[in-house]
């Protein structure tokens, strides 16, 4: 196996996804976890996904205040806004 075939810390990030909903092929999770297991950075990166995950899943909009709220529809109005502007 080369280098080649070794996946970067940037892969992972951009396959977590993937990964976390078992959505990848058999090769790929093995090159994925294969850099894990040489890589602390990425095991506290996909330790961190986890747990936000675990954590935007208990989030209900009633368990927001007012002010939380406002502040999270400003924010996804305004990276909309910086998206559309930016293609």
């Amino acid at each position: 196996m080369g280098i080649e075939d070794e996946i970067t810390c940037k892969e992972i990030v951009e396959l977590v996804t993937d990964y976390l909903e078992s959505a990848m092929s058999e090769p790929d999770r093995a090159r994925f976890d294969r850099h894990l297991s040489t890589c602390r950075g990425c095991v506290i990166y996909l330790e961190q996904m986890r747990e936000t995950i675990r954590l935007t899943g208990t989030l209900t909009e009633d368990s927001l205040s007012l002010v939380a709220k406002s502040n999270l529809m400003s924010a996804f109005h305004d990276w909309k806004r910086e998206a559309t502007s930016s293609t």
